[in-house]
């Protein structure tokens, strides 16, 4: 893990992404890119995705820049290497373009979730790029003193397709020397025995040399419910899972458990995609 992509707004909620950040990067030799999107109308932008020669562009620009020279000037940021870049784009595509463009190894996103109908008819920029991203993303929802993960829960459903997505899991895991715990959920819709979910939680890891683990199936009325309710029985640090990234029509009609998570969950979360 060696480049980090914080996308702010410079709120409240950006900043303590943005804490989170620093505070790996000083643990763990990282750089920082921080990014502000500026959201123009297409009228407004020439053939290259560039402002045309507009006040109003130029006025938000500078705007950005100071804001940003309050941000370097934090101590927490102080001897880190730190990157500022404002962008022209739609704030979701713009994020997933920089990741390209950088390689970076994990967004950090500040969110304070959506609740209701604002949930459903319009989602949060965090919700569209747990969707959409191949990048790891790691979703702070309040301020972390100290971030440190030693309690990490990882609940799948212990498919192969998911695989690849352990293995993130237990790279991130092994680098904080955490403790990870696989988590199966059983619903009423779902219902799997115990015996059954172990056998293929065993067949799912059997490959993987990471040793520091504990097997868990809980039951609840739903998957979200039955990992919020487990996660706060262990008191986790870091809820992990993985996302299929739907969208169009089967997002709308199937929704998507990472994302109810990330508007949902109060500690930490991280998706990887599938």
């Amino acid at each position: 893990m060696k480049k980090l992509l914080v996308p702010t707004d410079f709120s409240k909620e950006a900043e303590n992404a943005v804490k989170v950040a620093a505070q790996l990067a000083r643990k763990h030799d990282c750089e920082i890119i921080l990014l502000h999107m500026l959201e123009l109308p297409f009228n407004q932008l020439n053939a290259g995705g560039m402002p045309a020669d507009l006040p109003e562009a130029v006025y938000f620009m500078k705007l950005a820049h100071k804001e940003f020279e309050t941000v370097m000037e934090k101590d927490y940021l102080k001897g880190l290497t730190v990157y500022e870049t404002v962008d022209f784009n739609e704030i979701s595509t713009g994020i997933l373009e920089t990741c390209k463009k950088y390689d970076v190894d994990l967004i950090v996103m500040g969110s304070h979730g959506a609740e209701g109908l604002k949930e459903l008819f319009i989602g949060s920029t965090t919700e569209k790029i747990v969707r959409t991203s191949n990048t790891p993303v790691l979703v702070i929802k309040n301020e972390h003193e100290h971030f440190d993960i030693k309690e990490f829960v990882f609940a799948s459903d212990f498919n192969n397709d998911n695989k690849e997505t352990y293995l993130q899991a237990v790279k991130l895991a092994e680098l904080f020397e955490a403790k990870i715990h696989l988590l199966n959920v059983n619903t009423p819709s779902n219902f799997t025995t115990t015996a059954a979910s172990k056998v293929r939680m065993m067949e799912f890891i059997e490959n993987s040399p990471f040793d520091n683990y504990t097997l868990n199936i809980y039951n609840d009325e739903t998957v979200e419910k039955g990992i919020l309710n487990f996660s706060r029985i262990v008191d986790a640090d870091l809820i992990g899972i993985s996302t299929h990234g739907r969208q169009g029509i089967a997002h709308f009609f199937n929704g998507s458990i990472s994302e109810d998570l990330v508007n949902h969950a109060k500690r930490p979360v991280i998706t990887f995609k599938i």
